[in-house]
């Protein structure tokens, strides 16, 4: 991924940021095959998934030595697991209430809160055009979710939640790329996430399964070890308040990936709130790009 820091840091945090949405939807898709075809514990999945992200991590250490890993911000890295675990929890309890369409637009609120926090607590410049082009990516996923409809849970409440605790995440991945590179970022996320994903996996039991199981497993741990490791990059090299828009292109590729993989065709609300969705994220690529021209 060294050839997008290349491109400028708009262009190259873009497409790092669009790069990790594309592996997350790719891991919901494998991991929505995984618990509801082959009938695999969710708590299971998410240990073997990040554990084995872990493991695809460990040669980036072995490489550079466990000197590499040295970090004066323990308790940052800490409370980044702990918001990250907690964001988890509520994404699947909401999960068992909400279509996870819906649930998926609802996590877009996440840009929100780190927009927000990046002024606040960052220092970032949060200008009209980082929150129209945030506000319009937004409506977009209202359009999708319909709130206004009888359908609206309030259970829906619980991935607004999850979406505030991986804002925060967010902010503090950002906060870390000040003094932590990419990568002791990466392994430090999957090494703390590990022990507790443990934990919770043991009631339904931890066994390794073989056949299209294990390759599943496989498959969703290195996409995982590559979507941490592209957001890590992409909050190194470019503000956490601009990122947010590109965030937003998770629906549409969650959705697109859904009809693929399981037939289901959305209304016409999904392409038109999909549509405001691009059209912000490009708006603000635009703008970010011309900024860094020389006048």
């Amino acid at each position: 991924m060294t050839r997008f820091t290349n491109l400028g840091p708009a262009r190259s945090g873009a497409l790092l940021m669009i790069a990790a949405g594309v592996l997350f939807a790719v891991i919901n898709l494998l991991t929505q095959y995984a618990t509801m075809m082959l009938h695999v514990p969710s708590a299971r999945m998410a240990f073997w998934q990040y554990a084995i992200a872990l493991l695809f991590s460990l040669p980036w250490v072995v490489r550079h030595g466990l000197s590499a890993m040295k970090t004066g911000h323990v308790a940052l890295h800490l409370m980044r697991v702990v918001a990250a675990v907690i964001g988890v929890q509520l994404w699947v309890a909401g999960l068992a209430h909400v279509p996870i369409w819906q649930a998926i637009a609802l996590i877009m609120l996440s840009p929100f809160f780190v927009t927000f926090g990046a002024g606040l607590f960052l220092g970032e410049e949060t200008g009209a055009a980082r929150w129209l082009a945030v506000t319009a990516g937004f409506v977009g996923g209202m359009i999708i979710l319909a709130p206004w409809s009888d359908a609206f849970s309030i259970y829906a409440l619980y991935p607004v939640a999850a979406a505030l605790f991986w804002g925060i995440t967010s902010l503090l991945t950002k906060r870390l790329t000040q003094s932590e590179s990419p990568e002791s970022l990466t392994v430090y996320l999957l090494l703390l996430l590990s022990p507790v994903n443990f934990a919770l996996a043991l009631g339904e039991g931890v066994a390794f399964s073989g056949g299209l199981t294990a390759l599943i497993l496989i498959a969703a741990g290195l996409l995982t070890a590559l979507a941490q490791y592209a957001i890590a990059k992409a909050y190194t090299v470019a503000d956490a308040a601009y990122l947010q828009p590109f965030d937003h292109l998770k629906l549409p590729l969650n959705v697109g990936f859904g009809v693929v993989a399981f037939g289901f065709v959305p209304p016409g609300s999904m392409w038109l709130g999909a549509a405001l969705i691009l059209a912000a994220s490009f708006y603000l690529l635009h703008r970010e790009r011309r900024a860094e021209q020389p006048a």
